[in-house]
């Protein structure tokens, strides 16, 4: 049943996906984490892989970026595939003064400036939520490596370039950082009844002027995956 999306059949993806915004991310969990790897997707080079983590389906795919983009894709994944869990894997800016270049940020919460929440005619501000059974054991999965981590609120944005220059704003409300795609997924995982986490790795301090290259955020932030996969191990 493939979507305009997505050339994947029924069957092609498990029911836990890991989605980081870039596919060459999803290309290099699926090479270096799982075991007998089938590419389900390259529509717009937004490549899909299935295998097995530890003897469990695991698929991978990427997203794209904004939260236009996550929410096609986790859209069709939920409502079209029968997906019941994803966990994003991506990249943030730091924001809190504790948050530090490479350090894990896991998003239990996601505000955004983004309208996405329009569509669902709510008589009141929604506030996106992770699901908290992806949480707890990201949090434990976390804890087991030893990684320098954090959970707490993120920022959604739909601007990568701001012209308010805003983050000081959200930073006095305790917001730990920010990224562009956690909000739509945590409200497309709970219109559909499924779940969904947000596993971040800070690539940038821009309140710092720290950053790493593009290169270090394909390839590098393996903490990051790995408690991801972790996590969806715990699914089974």
């Amino acid at each position: 049943m493939p979507t305009p999306h997505n050339n994947a059949k029924k069957g092609d993806i498990a029911k836990t996906v890991l989605m980081p915004g870039d596919p060459l991310r999803a290309k290099f969990i699926a090479e270096n984490y799982l075991e007998n790897t089938v590419c389900y997707n390259e529509v717009r080079g937004m490549l899909g892989y299935t295998g097995t983590y530890r003897g469990v389906p695991v698929s991978v795919q990427g997203s794209g970026m904004g939260m236009p983009s996550i929410g096609i894709y986790s859209w069709e994944l939920f409502n079209e595939y029968g997906v019941e869990n994803i966990i994003r894997v991506g990249t943030a800016g730091a924001v809190a003064d504790s948050v530090q270049l490479r350090d894990v940020v896991i998003g239990m919460s996601a505000s955004t400036n983004s309208a996405y929440a329009s569509q669902y005619r709510l008589p009141g501000t929604y506030a996106p939520t992770a699901s908290w059974s992806l949480l707890s054991a990201a949090v434990k999965a976390a804890e087991a490596k030893g990684s320098s981590f954090h959970v707490g609120n993120i920022l959604s944005s739909d601007t990568f370039y701001d012209d308010a220059d805003s983050l000081a704003d959200w930073q006095k409300m305790n917001v730990l950082a920010i990224e562009m795609e956690a909000a739509a997924l945590y409200m497309n995982a709970a219109r559909a009844g499924k779940n969904a986490l947000c596993i971040l790795t800070v690539s940038d301090c821009p309140l710092k002027g720290l950053s790493t290259t593009a290169e270090e955020r394909q390839t590098t932030f393996r903490d990051m995956m790995e408690i991801a996969l972790e996590t969806a191990y715990t699914m089974k």
